[in-house]
């Protein structure tokens, strides 16, 4: 099973700058948006989606061009589940859950704190909430991968200046603290399972031509439950995919 996730940061606009061809290329078979910034009625592609076999589940925002995710699949799920119930977040459609034989598969958009302490503090509220989601999810779904923009840099390695980012949202002490305990609790970064060297990332700002020089953040991730482990064949980023400030992640499962 080929998963991509991709913060598209907006469908409409990552489809005028050709990400249909790109879909096509990729031959997914689980494609994780986020970001979509859409509802489908907006959505004039949607017969050509399907026509790359791919079903496709929604969950946008009630914010019209705001945050939302979505999954397309050529595999029919068992099962989609829309948001955590937790009113907040699914609000802002940041979960969405495909169910399928021997596994499923999350697409999540956690919040940023970067616009001020009212969403550092709802991001933090997220932060335990999903772990609390997770937990229990794990129960009854062991096998779970879990797609999307976490907005946070794991470690050092992942962010190209940590000492000048070291107050920055989305690497703070706390931030990255429960990246760690959310691994230990029962997850695999399936990039760093297969990659461990520098210079890897998946987000860049539009200023100084920082994605040109290569001076991003990896906050785009494709976390495995343990028990599917053993089969993570491959996991790459793709930078060279340009519909976006983000690029997409990779991940293939030896099913």
């Amino acid at each position: 099973m080929k998963i991509i996730t991709y913060n598209v940061n907006g469908i409409r606009a990552a489809m005028r700058k050709g990400w249909l061809s790109w879909l096509e290329a990729t031959d997914a078979d689980v494609v994780c948006l986020q970001e979509i910034k859409a509802t489908p009625d907006q959505l004039a592609e949607l017969l050509q989606i399907e026509q790359l076999g791919y079903e496709h589940y929604w969950y946008p925002a009630e914010k019209k061009g705001y945050s939302g995710t979505a999954i397309l699949t050529r595999i029919s799920p068992k099962r989609v589940e829309y948001g955590c119930g937790h009113e907040d977040y699914d609000r802002e459609g940041r979960i969405i859950r495909a169910d399928f034989d021997n596994l499923s598969v999350i697409s999540t958009y956690f919040p940023s704190g970067t616009t001020g302490e009212v969403r550092q503090a709802f991001k933090y509220r997220f932060l335990a909430d999903f772990q609390e989601y997770s937990d229990k999810l794990r129960e009854t779904l062991p096998n779970l991968v879990v797609c999307g923009d976490y907005n946070i840099c794991h470690r050092a390695i992942d962010i190209h200046n940590p000492i000048a980012n070291a107050n920055s949202s989305g690497f703070l002490p706390a931030e990255r603290e429960w990246m760690e305990n959310f691994i230990t609790t029962g997850y695999i970064d399936s990039f760093r399972h297969l990659n461990p060297n520098p210079h890897h990332y998946t987000w860049w700002t539009f200023r100084a031509n920082a994605r040109a020089r290569n001076l991003g953040w990896r906050i785009d991730y494709n976390m495995v439950s343990r028990p599917l482990a053993p089969y993570i064949a491959q996991a790459s980023v793709m930078p060279d995919a340009i519909h976006s400030d983000h690029c997409p992640v990779m991940l293939k499962l030896a099913l």
